[in-house]
């Protein structure tokens, strides 16, 4: 039979009160009470009942983490940053994979208030009116990570995704390219990565290159829609460059060129963006603009703490840097 609190106060000689006090981090009681109750508990194998403390707390200890594709390399990095904090701070962790599906991320906001989370970090690929008015009707603290909404609504951590891509595209112009393709998110989609293509435009007209729509591929970030993209652009015009809004679509890209007869980097240099883990493994290693991942997650969960212990944010939007992180998938 599990052990109760009444259980723990009578093996370290103290009352159930003072028990409470030491599970519940209260200050007033003495160090000395304080272990004997520590070495009780672990004695007893003791578990305190998480709903029973969260109704008399109004506190679960439980963090919701929302991501968008739990089979994209860049998402893992960022949760494992979240949970690192968590930890440190006794909070644990309830993970939600919403598919790209809008719907599910709704669904599981709705899921989180009824388990009575204390917070969650939200990583989404909507973020559309609708699913912001509904944060704000569940009265949920959220933190954004990787994403903001277009009225910074809640508290953000991001990487600024258009200069990033700015200078991933002047990397390009610098190394003699004028073809760049680009692939990826459309800049209308309510998404972090469609700042990418406003920033690669900015650096073509910046250096005289004119937008070339034939060149241009929007779809998702998968390599397969990479892959999918060099196919279609080949049919119409040859390239000397791509730039690609995600490291997986850079993968299916250089697959694509190598099929059609095309080496990369000799014929064709090609950036990524994220630098998730295969991106050092990949053949030809590839050159990608690096995003923090983990600091992403890290200070996007020491944000949400504050904001559930009530303590004033410093700054509410967090930009953190970006790098070219330069391998063999570009001339060097």
């Amino acid at each position: 039979m599990a052990a109760s609190i009444k259980d723990v106060a009578k093996e370290a000689g103290v009352s159930i009160a003072t028990v409470s006090r030491v599970l519940n981090d209260v200050d007033v009681v003495n160090e000395e009470t304080k272990k004997k109750v520590q070495e009780a508990i672990k004695k007893l194998s003791y578990r305190p009942n998480i709903v029973a403390r969260s109704l008399k707390t109004q506190k679960s200890r439980t963090i919701g983490i929302i991501i968008p594709d739990i089979s994209n390399q860049f998402y893992p990095e960022i949760v494992r940053g979240a949970e690192d904090v968590a930890n440190i701070y006794n909070y644990n962790i309830i993970l939600c994979n919403t598919d790209l599906d809008p719907e599910k991320e709704k669904e599981y906001l709705r899921v989180l208030k009824e388990k009575m989370v204390d917070g969650a970090i939200y990583m989404s690929n909507s973020l559309e009116p609708e699913t912001i008015e509904l944060v704000k009707s569940l009265e949920l603290p959220i933190v954004l990570v990787e994403t903001t909404d277009k009225n910074n609504t809640f508290p953000s951590v991001t990487i600024d995704n258009e200069e990033a891509a700015f200078e991933g595209t002047e990397y390009l112009i610098k190394k003699g390219n004028k073809r760049i393709a680009y692939i990826g998110i459309h800049e209308d989609a309510v998404h972090a990565a469609a700042y990418r293509f406003s920033g690669y435009k900015q650096a073509l007209s910046k250096n005289n290159i004119a937008l070339n729509e034939d060149i241009l591929y929007f779809a998702g970030l998968k390599a397969a829609d990479g892959y999918d993209a060099v196919n279609e652009i080949l049919k119409k015009e040859k390239i000397d460059a791509v730039f690609c809004a995600s490291d997986e679509l850079a993968m299916g890209a250089i697959n694509a060129l190598r099929e059609n007869g095309i080496n990369v980097p000799e014929e064709v240099d090609v950036i990524g963006f994220d630098d998730i883990y295969s991106a050092s493994i990949f053949y030809p290693k590839l050159t990608t603009v690096g995003q923090p991942m983990y600091d992403m997650g890290s200070v996007g969960m020491r944000m949400l703490i504050k904001f559930i212990d009530k303590i004033e944010l410093p700054q509410e939007k967090f930009v953190l840097p970006h790098q070219i992180v330069e391998r063999d998938s570009c001339k060097k």
